[in-house]
């Protein structure tokens, strides 16, 4: 009689278990180093992008205002009046300086090149005016409550939570004076694939909204808030890329596409946000501090 060998029931359960252990080790150990090269490759092509703004600087003597773009609209032709996708566009840095469209484009960034979205401001910094200076910019020589002036910080912040983007007339971020939509002819569109110019980050009521990671100007000097008649001031945060000779610490951009979120939309306190400095290479930060302060965030607050 020839002798069948087979696994048992409990042999084959015990080869299950063990497959589905090593599973779960490897799975995870994957997924960190999968996370690793991705941020690894968004800090290159970061540094791209700042070899790419000093060569324009070089050229031009400031900096441009938007990294890839404003969108652009075919002027003739059958396609006149149609959006140019991002990878046909001649602007600022791409091509001429950034050759590829992947520079502006997170790992995690997902869109095509036709897709377009309003901008709209980040986070103001939430702590008290006064409480928080940052640098010395009344030129005493001391970084006091008298350096933290209300015209200094972020002159607008973001929708309130649930706002319906896709019916904004004109996007309330772009338009000076701030809070009042703009004619539809002068909102400001951006290439959905350009990552570090606007990236689109909960709202905290089931929305995206598209906030602005790169801009010129940010404070309220900037937008003659204070009612001078003059925009800019000598008392205004030089960390801005619009002044001249802005400081290494301004940040030029950051990437938000690693963050994770607790339920409220609000990033948890980790090491996941890259900065891009005007003086240095990208970094890691902590994603909630850059959450709550944006540009105005401090590497060693």
């Amino acid at each position: 009689m020839r002798r069948v060998l087979a696994f048992t029931l409990i042999e084959m359960l015990v080869v299950i278990a063990i497959i589905a252990i090593l599973a779960a080790i490897i799975v995870p150990v994957y997924s960190r180093a999968k996370d690793s090269a991705l941020r690894s490759d968004d800090m290159a092509s970061m540094n791209q992008l700042r070899s790419a703004l000093q060569l324009y600087l070089t050229d031009q003597g400031g900096y441009p205002p938007q990294l890839l773009g404003y969108v652009t609209l075919y002027t003739s032709g059958p396609m006149a009046g149609n959006v140019i996708p991002a990878n046909d566009l001649k602007s600022y840095l791409f091509p001429k300086r950034v050759g590829s469209l992947n520079t502006f484009q997170p790992a995690y960034n997902r869109f095509a090149p036709l897709d377009t979205t309003l901008g709209y401001y980040p986070t103001q910094d939430s702590r008290a005016v006064g409480s928080a200076p940052v640098m010395d910019l009344d030129g005493d020589g001391d970084i006091d409550s008298a350096d933290d002036l209300p015209f200094a910080r972020q002159a607008f912040g973001p929708p309130a939570a649930g706002y319906d983007y896709a019916n904004d007339p004109g996007g309330v971020a772009m338009c000076l004076g701030g809070g009042i939509a703009c004619p539809p002819a002068n909102k400001a569109l951006f290439y959905n694939v350009s990552g570090y110019d606007v990236a689109f980050v909960p709202d905290g009521a089931g929305s995206d909204r598209p906030e602005l990671r790169y801009t010129l100007f940010w404070t309220g000097y900037a937008f003659d808030l204070d009612g001078d008649g003059v925009r800019g001031s000598s008392f205004d945060d030089p960390r801005q890329m619009g002044y001249d000779s802005p400081p290494d610490d301004t940040i030029i951009t950051w990437n938000s596409y690693f963050r994770n979120y607790l339920n409220n939309g609000v990033p948890l306190q980790q090491n996941r946000e890259i900065l891009l400095f005007v003086g240095g290479s990208a970094k890691p930060a902590d994603a909630n501090g850059v959450h709550n302060r944006s540009w105005r965030y401090e590497v060693n607050p």
